[in-house]
Formats: C-alpha cells, structure tokens, sequence
C-alpha cells in the first residue's frame, strides 16, 4: 500500500468514527469537550503532513487514540460498552474504560514526543531523553486533569459525566498512575521499531 493511500485509509477512518461519534452521542457538551483533542491533532496533522512527516506508527497510534476518544465522547466514559464488558468479566466494581483511555494518554504522547525530540535532536543523552518523555507524560496527564477540574467548576450539568469519577476518591491518582504506565511501556516495548521506522524514511539517526 503506498503512503498516500495510507493516508486515505488514515482519514477514512478517523471521519467514519468522528461521524458514527456524533451521531446520538449521550451528551452534545461532554462529546466536544471529549473529542477536541482529535479535532485539534487531526488538524495539525494535515497542517504538518508535507513540512513534518511523521513514521507510519505514530499516524497509527494517533488514530488509536483519537477513536478511543471519540468512543468514549459518544457513550461518555463512565458508559462505554467495552468498560461494562471488562467489569463483568472480571468482577471489577465499576466501568474502566477511562483507564483505558488514560493508558493511551501515556503511551500515545510518548511516541509522539519521542519523535519529535529524536528528530530535532534535543538530547545527545537517551536516558535523560526518556526520563524527560516519562516526565512530559505525566504533566500533560496533569493538565488534563486540571481540565476536568475546571470544566466541573464551570458547568455542574457536564461535569460528572466529563470527569466519570464514577464516586471513586482516587480516580484522579489512578488515572495518571495508567498514563505514566502507559509511557513507559511505549518506550520500553515501542522504541526498537520507532527507531527502525525513522531510519527507514531517512528523518534522522535514531537514538543519536
């Protein structure tokens, strides 16, 4: 398959999911404010498509991304199919497809920003440059839950399905605890092929 048409399976894709997310989804406010982040990133993406290429598995790891954000935009997270199956089949007491979606809050950016800081050549050291992806992770998990503070502070009516604490005191300790899992293994089980694909599309030495 060649690149371009990768990419318009890549977008194909991505607006069957947006369009079936949309589409009935539970609430009009919880499903912005859930999807914008693959509203924006698709946007940069296509801005960025000829001056910053990216390899084949960040392009696919975003799409990941942006569907588990759009399934759960559509059901909201506390209501998601999938977290009601994972509940029953391991006798969990709640719906935990938002750790899911945290999971991939950790393991998606750390790809992404292990190209980017691989590509510009920022570290000349590869311990110091995971240890600042692992440590970008974490922040950005952070600011995202600052965001849901704030939206609960904002708007009554949308926060407890934005937030989809599903009464659970740690659920802001626990979500970041799966992105920072999620980031590790990234590097941890990602980094070989990532640094293959680089070399292979000639963007840099990767690793150097």
């Amino acid at each position: 398959m060649t690149a371009q048409a990768k990419q318009v399976v890549w977008i194909i894709v991505y607006v069957a999911v947006l369009v079936w997310s949309a589409i009935g989804a539970k609430d009009g406010l919880t499903w912005f404010l859930e999807v914008f982040p693959a509203l924006a990133g698709a946007v940069v993406l296509w801005i960025t498509r000829k001056s910053f290429p990216l390899t084949r598995l960040t392009y696919a790891l975003i799409l990941v991304h942006c569907v588990v954000l759009m399934v759960g935009g559509h059901y909201t997270y506390a209501e998601v199919p999938l977290g009601d199956w994972i509940r029953d089949a391991f006798d969990q007491t709640r719906n935990n497809y938002d750790k899911i979606g945290h999971f991939a809050q950790g393991f998606i950016p750390a790809i992404i920003a292990r190209e980017l800081v691989i590509r510009q050549s920022v570290f000349n050291s590869i311990r110091w440059r995971d240890f600042f992806i692992v440590c970008f992770c974490l922040a950005l998990s952070a600011l995202y839950e600052l965001v849901e503070w704030w939206v609960a502070l904002v708007s009554d009516e949308a926060a407890e399905a934005f937030l989809g604490t599903q009464g659970d005191v740690w659920d802001t300790q626990s979500d970041m605890g799966m992105a920072l899992l999620g980031a590790v293994l990234a590097l941890v089980l990602l980094g070989r092929i990532h640094d293959r694909q680089i070399r292979e599309v000639g963007l840099v030495t990767a690793g150097g």
